[in-house]
């Protein structure tokens, strides 16, 4: 059985990475290649998924009709726009290949989730420069006390990192594992897809993101 936590950490699965290709000569032709790319030019599509399953066994599927906003504080839906243009634009994929929606409350073979990930760590660090360096002294070979007072630097110091990205998650439903009474079943995510890069501003973008993650996901297929 493959966890989540084991999926993110790259321990099963094949990555595929579609990349919206700048020309050769173009990249060789200019230092800073990567300051110069439109919104359209930047984003990355990454799909993984369980090389063991076989999709064709697969008829229906459950997806809710909001995102779900996935953040340091814990998780919660949110239905604007770009997100309802995002579930439609997946749903609409999933049945072209074959599958069949089913409504709220009703049994699936898969659960879809349209995820936006939006984490911001903050953390400490040291400063191995802690207090002023010699240089700065008097004494032989310095640059001068400047009347006594010396440049200080803190020896710790706090930073921020923001990780927001979007994400489409499946998980087998049809094959889940049985439970014991009040306990809930680890469910297996076969598919997962992320959109990194540049973050998605509007509508446009969002069917270019799920278009490009449904090309190269060939294998996401209902039987005939």
């Amino acid at each position: 059985m493959v966890t989540l936590q084991q999926l993110r950490k790259g321990k099963w699965g094949i990555y595929t990475v579609l990349l919206l290709t700048i020309a050769g000569g173009l990249t060789a032709c200019k230092e800073n290649a990567v300051n110069d790319l439109s919104p359209a030019d930047s984003p990355v599509y990454i799909t993984n998924y369980d090389r063991s399953v076989n999709f064709s066994q697969y008829k229906t599927f459950s997806l809710p009709d909001s995102v779900v906003i996935e953040s340091n504080s814990g998780y919660q839906p949110s239905l604007g726009p770009l997100e309802s243009r995002f579930v439609s634009n997946v749903a609409n994929a999933l049945t072209g290949k074959g599958f069949q929606r089913v409504t709220k409350g009703e049994s699936a073979d898969l659960g879809v989730a349209v995820i936006r990930v939006n984490n911001l760590y903050t953390g400490v660090g040291v400063d191995p420069y802690g207090y002023y360096g010699g240089y700065w002294g008097s004494g032989f070979g310095g640059l001068g006390g400047f009347g006594g007072y010396y440049p200080y630097y803190p020896s710790y110091y706090t930073y921020q990192v923001a990780d927001q990205y979007w994400e489409i998650q499946i998980v087998d439903l049809k094959n889940r594992p049985a439970t014991s009474p009040g306990t809930e079943p680890q469910l297996t995510v076969i598919y997962d897809a992320t959109v990194r890069g540049a973050d998605i501003p509007d509508q446009q973008a969002v069917d270019t993101a799920t278009k490009a993650i449904f090309n190269q996901s060939p294998y996401l297929q209902a039987a005939n």
